[in-house]
């Protein structure tokens, strides 16, 4: 559904983009992850058709963005990061306006307005000016925006910032609902919870290109995850760890339950010294970190 290929893209001395290849399919949710500057933004302002690449080509459903822009920019939607709503307008303005230049009209613009409004609990403010909404308010009216016209490709640049926890489950509920109907979505975030919730695919992004994909499961295959027991009293002297909170022992594992069960068989009489123990398996954040530092260090 969204081919990109070779990207790049040069502001001045920095490399935004340094040959940026990414492809998702129809009903695909892909969680584009990397650090400030790993050249997310500027990805998904050149698949919108607002900015130009200096190479590259990106495909929506067919339709190159460069040889047939006006096909290509229709099957396609951004939610920016920044808030694009007239302020001084009321949100039912705003959504008929979005909606017209997505291509809806009358019947269709009128059924899809009320559909994604009562979606993202919205039916309430339709006919209050902007301004005067929330700021949960006005991140869900940004996002209705944008799931109005039902692109094919939908591009959803750090939705959540700043929402509440009622805004951020109204959005990944209406965001997984479109992926169910087929949309290829990107999915750009800093809280990588919310990508483990919608069960994205993952597209780990750094110095402008994407230096891993792939699902959940198979990134995170090999990766360590902890264990921390917690003692009543000092933790056995053979185990201390200098840095470690008194009481405390905390270890990584490439099995955390088997090195567990090792550890409390192996501690004998100071078995009965353990007050509690946990085991934790490689988060998302373990990922973006074990990726980030072999990238760094490459």
């Amino acid at each position: 559904m969204l081919t990109v290929t070779g990207l790049r893209k040069r502001w001045g001395p920095v490399q935004a983009l340094d040959g940026f290849d990414l492809r998702i399919e129809p009903g695909e949710i892909c969680g584009l992850i990397g650090h400030n500057g790993a050249g997310k933004t500027t990805f998904a302002r050149i698949v919108a058709g607002l900015e130009r690449p200096d190479a590259g080509t990106v495909v929506a459903a067919g339709a190159n963005l460069t040889t047939a822009p006006r096909s290509a920019r229709r099957l396609i939607g951004l939610a920016p990061q920044e808030l694009a709503l007239y302020p001084t307008a009321t949100l039912r303005e705003n959504l008929r306006l979005y909606g017209g230049l997505g291509g809806l009209r009358r019947t269709a613009l009128h059924a899809e307005l009320a559909a994604v409004t009562e979606a993202l609990a919205l039916a309430g403010v339709l006919d209050r000016p902007i301004a005067t909404l929330s700021g949960g308010q006005q991140r869900r009216a940004q996002a209705a925006t944008v799931l109005l016209p039902r692109p094919r490709v939908l591009l959803l640049d750090e939705p959540t910032v700043g929402a509440d926890p009622t805004t951020r489950e109204a959005l990944l509920r209406l965001v997984r609902t479109r992926a169910d109907e087929g949309a290829a979505i990107c999915y750009t975030t800093h809280y990588l919870p919310e990508l483990e919730h919608l069960d994205a695919t993952l597209a780990v992004a750094a110095s402008g290109r994407v230096i891993a994909r792939g699902n959940r499961a198979d990134l995170l295959d090999g990766l360590p995850g902890e264990v921390t027991v917690t003692f009543t009293g000092a933790v056995p002297e053979h185990l201390a760890q200098p840095s470690a909170p008194p009481g405390e022992l905390r270890f990584s594992a490439a099995d955390p339950a088997q090195a567990l069960a090792r550890l409390l068989r192996d501690l004998g009489p100071d078995t009965a010294k353990v007050r509690t123990a946990a085991i934790r398996e490689p988060s998302l954040d373990d990922l973006y970190r074990s990726l980030a530092e072999t990238h760094d260090a490459a």
